[in-house]
């Protein structure tokens, strides 16, 4: 009997709706044996479609373990919700650490609506490709960064793929990429539980020891929803979450420096789901005007803040207050790996 009517397969490359006493799609006796009877992946196991599969994947993850053996972490940003600001999260994570002197590298996986060259300075840029593959955009000597957005022949092109067109392009960016040594490298992602997510987990397995997952989400439980999914997600395709960073929490006032709840946590934020699901909480970081122009102009918010504390004519303790914040994250994602 089968178990459903998806024809997914699960981790241990099993598709889901297989018949109980199912062989294994890549035994030499898929789709023969006589417990395919009735199953509705026999046609399918039986012409080798998914042993053919697993094949490539193998392949797949040996050329991408070849290119990324000198990146010692990766970090994954995500979350079930658009808008919750995973691109802020992850450009300024990009920034601050390469501002503390670390090797890093940034890739955008939202291959429809990429935002990372923009935040990081280099909307403009476009990478080169030589016989050794793709050599990302260095923003610093110690910054690169790779979007789909460089491959554009202008930027207010539409991308219209659908998922394969696109899972080709995130296998590519992981084999063809020249990434060289890297303590981090950053993948931002779309939101959702979709193509994109499936197909990083897939190709990073074989590294997966070095993989980590950072949850971003809004306070307001409509964001949480979808984070709580994430989460499932993530286990069920064996990621490790590293912990959840709760964006957008709380507004501080530049007139007169009192703090508001633009998106009230009605049911605890971040701090309460985390505790709920056993989960580190990464810390916060509030809605901040200096921080959303360091994303506008593609700057480092640390160093820009950093400046703007030495000017005695303005009032930055909005700033000095998000400072604090982003540093913290920082300490808690780097005394985590």
């Amino acid at each position: 009997m089968a178990h459903n009517t998806n024809s997914s397969t699960s981790n241990n490359n099993l598709p889901s709706n297989r018949n109980e006493e199912c062989v294994g799609p890549t035994s030499n006796k898929a789709g023969k044996a006589s417990s395919c009877a009735g199953c509705p992946n026999q046609q399918q196991c039986a012409s080798g479609k998914f042993a053919k599969d697993a094949e490539a994947t193998k392949t797949s993850q040996s050329q991408i373990l070849a290119r990324l053996e000198n990146v010692k972490h990766i970090l994954l940003v995500l979350s079930g919700k658009g808008g919750v600001g995973k691109s802020t999260v992850s450009s300024q994570l990009a920034w601050s650490l390469q501002y503390y002197g670390y090797e890093v590298g940034i890739l955008d996986i939202d291959i429809c609506g990429p935002s990372i060259a923009r935040m990081m300075g280099v909307e403009d840029k476009q990478v080169h490709k030589s016989q050794f593959g793709w050599t990302p955009v260095y923003r610093k000597n110690n910054l690169s960064v790779m979007s789909v957005a460089f491959l554009l022949s202008h930027k207010n092109d539409a991308i219209i793929w659908r998922g394969p067109r696109k899972n080709g392009l995130i296998k590519q960016f992981l084999t063809d990429v020249e990434w060289q040594n890297l303590d981090f490298l950053i993948i931002d992602c779309p939101p959702g539980t979709s193509d994109e997510h499936i197909s990083i987990a897939q190709l990073l397995a074989a590294k997966k020891e070095d993989v980590y997952t950072i949850m971003v989400t809004t306070p307001q439980e409509v964001s949480l929803l979808d984070v709580r999914k994430e989460i499932s997600f993530a286990n069920k395709v064996g990621l490790n979450v590293l912990g959840i960073i709760e964006n957008m929490s709380g507004f501080i006032c530049p007139c007169c420096n009192k703090k508001s709840q633009i998106f009230k946590p009605t049911t605890g934020g971040a701090k309460v789901l985390c505790k709920q699901m056993n989960i580190e909480y990464l810390g916060s970081i509030p809605i901040d005007q200096l921080l959303l122009q360091c994303c506008e102009n593609g700057k480092s918010f640390l160093k820009y803040s950093a400046a703007k504390q030495t000017d005695s004519s303005s009032n930055n303790n909005a700033s000095t207050g998000t400072r604090v914040a982003l540093l913290n994250v920082i300490k808690q994602i780097t005394s985590r790996i």
